[in-house]
């Protein structure tokens, strides 16, 4: 595993980066949601596998882009969609036939009340551009073992990471740890501090994943990485797209 993998950051590190994504996503969201109205082609390869009569929760939707979508296409099963950014979910709500929840993904887990969404209930699971703003391993181990929970038997999980390493445009705007007074050695590997131009100046934390560090991850959560391919940008290599299914857990 890569260097820095196992790290345990700091909690009050952790909770630093959440508030500070936190806060770009109320101060920036209506900036945000103007630049994604059209899906991205990796996400719509996916759409179009998806079945009528496939049940799917959607987490970390953003302005719900996906789900409005397939709703369109006379989707017969429950879609719902998650996120914290109230100025996000303002678009996903107007969406007939989707069911919208506000919820703060860090705090997620199966019964806990913010939740109430049944487990082993899902088809299908989806975290598009969502995973990579989550720090710290332990708490992206209870988001994915949380996935694992509410899918169905034999459901299948579609997962897109940043790769904003794989544009020289976008590793410019990366910034130095100082301007949130921390250092390097505060963060993980791979954590990177970026800023944001457009409806003014903000600064956002994401993680660049390597597909060996999901592979990591899914074994961690008892989940088995199926397949995976690159999509996206210019060079089609801006995002990571998988496919996990529920392992089996092992036996006590």
């Amino acid at each position: 595993m890569p260097a820095g993998y196992n790290s345990i950051m700091e909690p009050g590190i952790a909770k630093q980066l959440i508030a500070l994504n936190r806060k770009f996503y109320d101060q920036f969201g209506g900036s945000f949601s103007a630049t994604r109205q059209r899906l991205q082609p990796g996400v719509k390869k996916i759409l179009d596998s998806i079945r009528v009569d496939d049940s799917v929760l959607d987490l970390g939707c953003g302005n719900g882009l996906f789900l409005r979508e397939l709703a369109g296409r006379s989707h017969r099963a429950p879609l719902l969609v998650v996120d914290f950014s109230l100025p996000l979910l303002r678009e996903a709500e107007a969406a007939p036939g989707v069911e919208w929840r506000a919820a703060d993904l860090t705090q997620l887990a199966v019964g806990c009340e913010q939740w109430k969404v049944e487990s082993g209930k899902w088809s299908i699971v989806t975290m598009f551009a969502t995973l990579h703003h989550i720090p710290s391993v332990e708490i992206r181990l209870n988001i994915l073992k949380t996935v694992r929970a509410l899918l169905k038997p034999g459901g299948k999980f579609y997962l897109s990471n940043w790769q904003f390493l794989n544009s020289e445009k976008l590793k410019a705007r990366i910034q130095p740890w100082s301007r949130m007074g921390l250092k390097d050695e505060d963060v993980d590997e791979g954590d990177y501090l970026l800023d944001w131009r457009s409806g003014g100046e903000g600064l956002r934390y994401a993680h660049q994943f390597s597909a060996e560090e999901l592979l990591g991850l899914a074994e961690q959560a008892h989940m088995k990485v199926e397949a995976g391919f690159y999509s996206d940008g210019e060079n089609g290599r801006l995002g990571l797209y998988q496919i996990w299914s529920k392992d089996a857990l092992p036996s006590l």
